[in-house]
């Protein structure tokens, strides 16, 4: 157990340096969109949800979940690029 445990820790680890790119990202897309509106894409956002979605359907892990938790990270994204745009632009 314990060594699944280290495993564990050391994805865990992995994800937390991942998701770091990952806002870098949203930080890029904040500097590059000209109107504060243009942040929030509810097509984007959808087509990222239903992506996680099929990549976890093909890896056979729960769907369901997968599409839970890219709601919530998608949703958190918008809310760091809002705030973002709001300090390098304005």
């Amino acid at each position: 157990m314990e060594e699944v445990r280290a495993g564990v820790d050391a994805l865990d680890a992995e994800l937390v340096e991942l998701l770091a790119r990952r806002f870098a990202y949203m930080r890029a897309a904040a500097r590059l969109k000209p109107e504060r509106g243009h942040v929030r894409d509810e097509a984007r956002k959808a087509e990222v949800i239903a992506n996680a979605r099929e990549q976890a359907e093909a890896l056979g892990v729960p769907a369901d979940l997968v599409a839970e938790l890219w709601e919530r990270l998608v949703e958190g994204s918008i809310a760091y690029e809002y705030k973002e745009w709001d300090r390098l632009i304005r």
